[in-house]
């Protein structure tokens, strides 16, 4: 069941699964301006046998308030409100992040090293310079998504949308790029049963937050990090996971076969595993 909380000012839409007394993992969705928690909670919920796990929108996302500003520091913010409200203290917590979720969980593990055991990063990139390598995907995936052109991507899927029923109808037509298993009607049932809000998309790629770049801060994470990416993903293409995983300290990078961007769910069974071995591994705080 979604229930709420009040933080930073904020209501945030959150379920929560997984003994009281377990460590807390929290989920950072995709989607700027259009993801929300349903898709990582469902993917993850088998780890809440030995977790707590806690999925929630963003502000500005899904069932949340459309509380400004929109920006990465305060998303931010927000995530250290949500472990200081369910875990207490400075008692680290697992952040598990993917596509933009993971842009904030390595800006949340650089602002707050210590309180991070473990981060998992799931088909991301370090800076906004994965948009250029996507760009030359699509050109080579065109066929994949008719309905899409390299403008829409450049333009308003990296740029901004004229309003929330553009930003719909353009990211029904980039779906198909999405998954190696395209299915175009359960797509369109899930296209339908989205939030799609131009205001904190736009916010959330307005400078600066479109040229966010990680790569200088990254040798200060502290938490065992794990770094999983499918090897079709094309708007997190693998190379900038190489990159992360050059760059933070010990970190392991797994590259799933025949997987794309959404490789949690493709390769749903695959990916717990490598997690749960990941989560064997002993935190770097104690």
């Amino acid at each position: 069941m979604v229930e709420f909380v009040t933080i930073n000012g904020a209501q945030l839409a959150y379920r929560l699964a997984g003994p009281a007394n377990a460590p807390l993992i929290v989920t950072l969705h995709g989607g700027r301006g259009f993801g929300d928690h349903k898709s990582d909670f469902h993917a993850f919920l088998p780890l809440s046998p030995d977790y707590r796990l806690l999925s929630f929108d963003f502000r500005g996302h899904g069932r949340s308030s459309r509380t400004e500003p929109y920006s990465f520091r305060q998303l931010v913010e927000d995530i250290e409100g949500l472990r200081r409200h369910f875990v207490g203290g400075e008692n680290p917590c697992i952040v598990c992040g993917g596509s933009f979720g993971g842009f904030l969980a390595q800006q949340y593990a650089i602002t707050y090293p210590s309180h991070v055991s473990h981060l998992i990063l799931r088909g991301t990139a370090p800076s906004h310079h994965h948009e250029a390598e996507a760009i030359e995907v699509l050109e080579g995936r065109m066929h994949r998504a008719p309905g899409l052109s390299t403008r829409m991507l450049r333009d308003k899927i990296f740029g901004q949308f004229d309003s929330d029923l553009e930003f719909q109808l353009i990211m029904y037509a980039a779906a198909p790029l999405y998954s190696e298993s395209f299915n175009a009607d359960i797509a369109l049932g899930r296209n339908l049963d989205t939030v799609f809000y131009a205001k904190s998309h736009n916010d959330l790629y307005a400078e600066p937050e479109k040229f966010f770049d990680y790569r200088d801060d990254l040798s200060t994470v502290t938490a065992k990090t794990l770094i999983i990416v499918g090897e079709r993903d094309w708007i997190c293409p693998p190379a900038q996971s190489r990159v992360i995983a050059s760059l933070i300290p010990n970190a392991h990078l797994e590259v799933i076969q025949d997987a794309n961007h959404s490789v949690h769910v493709e390769k749903n069974a695959e990916v717990i595993g490598h997690i749960r071995k990941h989560l064997m591994r002993p935190a770097a705080i104690s």
